[in-house]
């Protein structure tokens, strides 16, 4: 498989790059420094450096997934940047959008959105506007339908660490074999590369969670 990650040298893009590349898929990394993809991957990583907002259709042609692990600390970006790829990429048959969204649009015990907790218990917080912002983004992703699209939701806690195994779950918060609702990065990278390789969620969100 041909993949571009968008912000390969970020928490989640970092990860999804090694166990890709671990398989030997054909992996781009599209970043704003090529000195941090080069530190993290090697003198040889393969790479886009562009702003992501200058992004253009001859750039991402020709790969069979792009990945969305895209951050910024405008909250609003991620929304402007799922606009911008869905607009990109109407019906194309060839390449499919995989988005990382927050566990904020996940349900919780009771059936309601986990984001109605967040917003609850911290919303004078500066930071409550990016996982608000990732529940609008999968809010418009479940209205389009001719773009092949897969979204992936982390869990409560969202840490750096290895594969350990994981869980699948659909549209809510999971628990762990300690009660905790947690996954790493590692779990998550092995997920989306699992999903790349037998896709089973077109048009559809997912979660997992650490076993």
């Amino acid at each position: 498989m041909k993949i571009g990650i968008i912000g390969a040298t970020g928490k989640a893009g970092q990860a999804i790059y090694r166990e890709a590349e671990k398989r030997n898929h054909d992996v781009t990394a599209i970043v704003r420094s090529s000195e941090k993809a080069r530190e993290l991957f090697g003198d040889n990583v393969k790479m886009i450096k562009k702003d992501v907002f200058t992004l253009n259709q001859a750039d991402l042609s020709g790969f069979d997934y792009i990945v969305d692990a895209f951050a910024s600390p405008k909250a609003y970006e991620h929304l402007d940047l799922a606009g911008k790829l869905i607009r990109m990429f109407r019906e194309n048959e060839e390449t499919t959008l995989f988005f990382i969204l927050g566990a904020a649009s996940l349900n919780d015990d009771n059936g309601k959105r986990y984001l109605d907790t967040i917003l609850a218990n911290y919303a004078d917080q500066p930071w409550i506007a990016t996982p608000l912002q990732q529940a609008h983004e999968y809010d418009y992703l479940q209205w389009i339908d001719n773009v092949k699209w897969t979204a992936i939701s982390p869990q409560e806690t969202f840490n750096v660490g290895p594969a350990t195994g994981y869980v699948m779950g659909e549209e809510s918060i999971m628990k762990n074999s300690e009660g905790k609702s947690t996954v790493t990065t590692g779990n998550v990278a092995k997920a989306v590369v699992d999903e790349i390789e037998s896709p089973t969620h077109l048009n559809k969100r997912f979660t997992v969670v650490d076993q």
